[in-house]
């Protein structure tokens, strides 16, 4: 027994020294097959310059700086661009500059207050011969599309032809506005008095009567005129007249210049006070109810919040529904700013706004007579807040642009009586 030890030692040495090489073996073994999985997919065809692929590797990276050059080519033109418009502004300041330095020169070499009073008519007369400078009735201008062109409108002694009527209407003007017809008038009298009166720079000569008189135009004389303003520089002019017994037209080209912008008043507005009343009139019309109810509490509760709604309902079929969406919102919103008037007749919009005016009890408000179509916004509600002044019974016209349920376009005029 004490002679078989060693060996029996020796065999065991051996074998744990086998199995933990082979554990060595596979966890190696194991290691490479996890670097295998968790190495990052590579494409065969994008292959790195050198390697197997090389011609679609120059293709993607000729592709990457061809972008990347179009990218810096871009942004250089828009560069350039600014630096045009910096060039130009800064050219402007300078002539800006330039003119009230020598302003100041003249000032400074002993014209007082009397000899700036005198300047300052000249410097007025100077920027109205700009703006005919500036205008196209002396030179053209470069549009982009045939709908930046500015029309011309015609006129007689007794009619005026606009274009803005369109083709859906007679195009001819009725009745002229008055101020439009001074206007006119005051224009062609300017025109008789050129023709009447010519410059010594006119080119035209003096023409003489059958009696060797001289020559003398009147109102009747004129035939037709064209007309049109550039809203930023002034109203040319083209009149046209003739002698009935003469061949030759007198053509007379006018400009009356626009002046600068002068400040008339400058106010500070609160409507954070103001109520709006909105009065709608209502029979039957429970489902676009409902979707006038919708958008009321999106902008109207949710957003304006200064709003009292009065609907007066003709009838008594669907009258239960109505007061069942009003004590919907009312629950939901915790809104009870609203008045229902139930009338039992026949539906009349005029009556309906009538009594939902007459409905209100509160004092002073702005009242918008509404329909149940309408779709409105909060800035459609603070447009009609600016653009009313209380206590005032003017006529007051604010064309403003609805969108219906339908996606219909309609104009509202709202009353003369806009406060109460």
């Amino acid at each position: 027994m004490l002679i078989r030890m060693p060996r029996r030692g020796l065999i065991l040495h051996t074998r744990t020294h086998w199995l933990l090489l082979g554990l060595a073996l596979l966890c190696s073994l194991v290691l490479f097959m996890y670097l295998l999985e968790c190495a990052p997919q590579t494409d065969g065809n994008a292959s790195l310059p050198g390697v197997v692929g090389e011609n679609y590797g120059k293709e993607y990276y000729q592709a990457l700086l061809q972008e990347q050059e179009e990218h810096y080519q871009t942004r250089a033109t828009s560069l350039k661009r600014q630096i045009a418009q910096l060039k130009q502004e800064l050219q402007e300041m300078s002539e800006k500059m330039r003119s009230l330095q020598e302003r100041k020169n003249i000032g400074a070499n002993g014209i007082g207050y009397q000899g700036n009073k005198e300047q300052a008519p000249s410097d007025l007369l100077e920027f109205l011969h700009s703006q005919i400078d500036k205008a196209e009735v002396s030179i053209g201008a470069k549009l982009p599309s045939e709908y930046g062109v500015i029309p011309f409108e015609s006129f007689t002694l007794m009619k005026v032809f606009q274009l803005e009527m369109g083709l859906t209407r007679h195009p001819e003007e009725k009745p002229v506005r008055k101020d439009k017809r001074d206007e006119l008038v005051e224009v062609i009298e300017a025109g008789l008095e050129v023709i009447n009166n010519p410059d010594e720079d006119d080119e035209q000569e003096d023409e003489e009567g059958p009696l060797g008189e001289k020559l003398i135009f009147n109102e009747n004389d004129f035939i037709e005129g064209y007309y049109r303003m550039e809203r930023d520089k002034g109203t040319q002019y083209e009149l046209f007249f003739k002698k009935a017994d003469l061949m030759e037209y007198r053509h007379v080209t006018l400009f009356r210049p626009f002046g600068p912008l002068m400040k008339v008043k400058s106010e500070m507005i609160d409507i954070t006070r103001s109520i709006i009343n909105i009065i709608v009139p209502l029979a039957e019309r429970t489902e676009a109810f409902v979707q006038f109810m919708q958008n009321f509490r999106d902008v109207c509760i949710h957003q304006d919040k200064k709003i009292h709604l009065t609907v007066v309902y003709f009838g008594k079929e669907g009258l239960s529904k109505v007061k069942s969406i009003l004590e919907s919102v009312t629950s939901e919103s915790d809104f009870h700013n609203y008045t229902l008037v139930s009338l039992n007749e026949e539906f009349n919009r005029g009556r309906g706004l009538n009594v939902g005016a007459r409905a209100w009890d509160k004092g002073e408000v702005l009242m918008f007579f509404c329909d149940v179509d309408i779709y409105f916004s909060a800035e459609f509600l603070n447009s009609c807040r600016l653009n009313a002044e209380p206590g005032s019974q003017k006529g007051f016209w604010l064309l403003a642009r609805f969108w219906l349920w339908n996606d219909l376009s309609v104009s509202v005029r709202f009353p003369d009586h806009w406060w109460i």
